[in-house]
């Protein structure tokens, strides 16, 4: 088969016998207005493979990456060291090109991957049982809200202050095809989380209330507390886990009283990967498995009694049942949970305590060395490996500032909350156990000389 540009005669032909006379006239819906007069102003003509090549290469060569600097990006997306086993696993062929097991007489190994990522996340959550993965953290976000209100009948979500503005966003979004009342309110610079503002909240009407944990401002939030009120107002309560790792040292949300557990699975395995594929993590109790949306991996026994794997739940849009679909948003991203899976299993409980405990450690050390700069203020009392700094100045100008020095030196809440004024001298940083003593007093100097 040949691969050539198309010829204007067989242009014509094609166009004749769907009764078109010009390529034009395949956008006659498009208005005029809509429509460029001539090719994009400014914007080069045809190149080669190379020179295109040589100019992407050169435009990429401006940005400073993960690896290349001093880096305490966090919020959601978190730069943890992966073992070269993990990529050089999921690159098998095998996994690589796998896709969605519905036929399991064929697809046995990658039900058995899914099972065992399924064990793995509902054992981390402190649940009973767990789907096999969903997009990503903020999908899976609006899924638990959704699934909630088929479980309570009702249609209102409290969801705390501290829960990640782009997980609200995907969720305020969502709930304008449903009907879903969202309650929120964006979070203070204080050291503690809004408890008991949550709690008040929570009415006859609500179908579940979300607390992320640890919060948007690495403050830890007191699931029990708010599960007991949620549970007494016969709602269900939606824990949100940004950061895996931090499950290697508090408490699991299953185990405070959480109905439904979500996620972002991308620090364990996955990596930044310029913000995607990520994945998306999903449990809860069983009683309301049946209201879970996803795939569920089963384990069970073959007619010789053999152990085998199947797809024990799968009610999806586009399946025979599909009026009684628990979601069209969520998808398996097998590849991404794979990757999980392959870390998890590599740590083991033991790995991931340590690794988490080493967490916390970096942080702890960054949070001494900034509050020691001059008009820098910390904001937490406790945190696991994020924590919230107050500056004397605009955030997003100290944060680009120290981008120009060479040091990517954190989030800035005027960046994730840019309507909220009281915000904008926050400033969230993370630390990881890939940073060094050094990396932080490059970031405590670079600080103080962008702040001086």
């Amino acid at each position: 088969m040949r691969y050539l540009p198309l010829t204007p005669a067989e242009r014509g032909e094609m166009l004749g016998v769907i009764g078109a006379a010009t390529i034009d006239d395949l956008f006659a819906d498009v208005p005029v207005e809509a429509r460029l007069p001539g090719p994009v102003p400014g914007l080069p003509m045809h190149a080669s493979e190379m020179a295109v090549e040589r100019h992407m290469s050169a435009l990429a060569a401006k940005n400073i990456s993960a690896g290349s600097a001093p880096f305490f990006l966090g919020a959601g997306a978190y730069r943890h060291h992966i073992p070269a086993s993990v990529d050089h696993l999921i690159q098998r062929g095998e996994f690589l090109t796998a896709y969605t097991p519905y036929q399991p007489e064929i697809a046995q190994g990658t039900l058995q991957v899914l099972f065992e990522f399924q064990s793995q996340v509902a054992r981390l959550f402190g649940v009973e049982v767990a789907n096999a993965s969903m997009y990503d953290g903020s999908t899976a976000c609006w899924e638990a809200v959704a699934m909630a209100a088929r479980v309570t009948r009702r249609k209102k979500a409290v969801l705390c202050r501290g829960l990640h503005p782009h997980y609200v966003s995907t969720v305020r979004t969502m709930a304008k095809f449903t009907g879903d009342v969202i309650d929120w309110r964006a979070p203070k610079l204080e050291a503690e989380p809004d408890t008991a503002g949550v709690i008040a909240a929570i009415d006859g009407e609500t179908s579940c209330v979300v607390v992320q944990y640890p919060d948007i401002l690495g403050r830890i939030p007191d699931l029990a507390a708010i599960a007991e009120a949620a549970h007494a107002a016969g709602a269900l309560l939606v824990a949100v886990v940004t950061e895996p790792v931090s499950l290697g040292l508090i408490e699991a949300p299953g185990n405070l009283g959480a109905d439904i557990v979500v996620g972002e699975g991308q620090a364990l395995g996955v990596g930044l990967q310029f913000g995607g594929p990520y994945l998306g993590l999903f449990g809860c109790r069983e009683k309301y498995v049946r209201q879970m949306p996803g795939r569920l991996c089963g384990q069970t026994v073959d007619a010789e009694g053999k152990r085998g794997f199947v797809l024990t739940l799968s009610t999806r849009e586009q399946h025979i049942r599909r009026e009684k679909a628990t979601s069209n948003i969520c998808t398996n991203a097998g590849l991404c949970a794979l990757a999980f899976s392959i870390h998890m299993t590599l740590l083991g409980g033991e790995g991931l305590a340590r690794l988490a405990r080493l967490n916390h450690a970096r942080a702890r050390a960054a949070a001494a060395r900034l509050a020691e700069v001059p008009g820098v203020k910390l904001v937490n009392r406790a945190f696991f490996n994020e924590f919230a700094l107050e500056l004397p100045a605009d955030a997003r100008e100290a944060v680009r500032h120290m981008a120009d020095r060479g040091v990517l030196g954190g989030v800035s809440l005027g960046r994730l909350y840019p309507e909220e004024a009281a915000l904008g001298h926050g400033l969230l940083v993370t630390a990881t156990e890939c940073t060094t003593d050094e990396d932080i007093e490059a970031l405590s100097a670079a600080l103080e000389g962008v702040l001086a």
